[in-house]
């Protein structure tokens, strides 16, 4: 089977800084991967390499089967990407930039389906920059969502969601999950990495220090919690591991 994500080699630096350091992985149709690591290891500069919106200065990326950069148009036709940060128009409703966003894609979902779904189906007239700021978070999932993707991309998914907003959006990604569809996920909250995550990549300073499944994580740090074990590797404390 055709791996849904395939990175080999892949390094970027910035001046002297280097961001990423020969990052390689492999995520499957139907995988949910978590792309960890603290603020400044690399994560941010990992997404955008892969999405192809900056490009690296060694490796190779295929999403699909298909070069991010080369095959832009078609390729995101069946991916979908969310991030922290998002621009919009002014005034424009949470229904109006569903329905814009959803007219970029042949085969858009229901995106009435979908703010039913994550719990915004009230504030479809309301306009997007009146809305709460985990309303919004919740809005950039479902756009996330409209192109009908194979492969999501979720930056620090529940940022800003009470603990019942994010179960409600964890429990929708299960969901979809079942029925096929592929995501690579950036997160600080361990308990959303152990609910979600089948595998997980630590990054510090641009390297991989860690490869492998949430147990692995554990029992490879020595340690008795994910979070504890993610702070090891994060900080340097335990040496470099990646499954086989």
């Amino acid at each position: 089977m055709e791996p849904a994500i395939h990175v080999r080699g892949l390094s970027k630096s910035f001046g002297d800084l280097a961001a990423v350091r020969d990052v390689n992985l492999t995520v499957q149709p139907g995988e949910v991967f978590g792309l960890l690591g603290a603020n400044g290891a690399g994560k941010t500069t990992t997404i955008e390499c892969i999405l192809g919106t900056t490009q690296p200065d060694t490796g190779t990326v295929t999403i699909l089967g298909m070069d991010p950069r080369a095959e832009r148009k078609s390729l995101f036709r069946r991916v979908g990407v969310q991030f922290q940060e998002a621009r919009y128009p002014d005034n424009i409703t949470v229904a109006e930039l569903c329905q814009e966003t959803a007219c970029l894609y042949p085969f858009p979902a229901d995106y009435s389906a979908l703010l039913q779904r994550f719990g915004l189906a009230d504030t479809a007239r309301q306009p997007v920059a009146e809305i709460s700021g985990g309303q919004r978070q919740r809005l950039f999932v479902v756009l996330a969502l409209l192109p009908n993707p194979e492969v999501v991309f979720l930056d620090e998914l529940t940022t800003g969601l009470d603990i019942r907003a994010r179960r409600e959006v964890w429990d929708c990604l299960t969901e979809l999950k079942s029925q096929g569809l592929t995501v690579f996920l950036s997160s600080h909250y361990m308990d959303e990495v152990e609910t979600l995550c089948d595998r997980i990549m630590i990054l510090r300073q641009g390297q991989t220090v860690f490869a492998g499944t949430v147990s692995e994580a554990i029992s490879s740090s020595g340690l008795d919690r994910l979070d504890d074990a993610y702070l090891a590797y994060a900080d340097g404390k335990v040496a470099p591991y990646a499954s086989v």
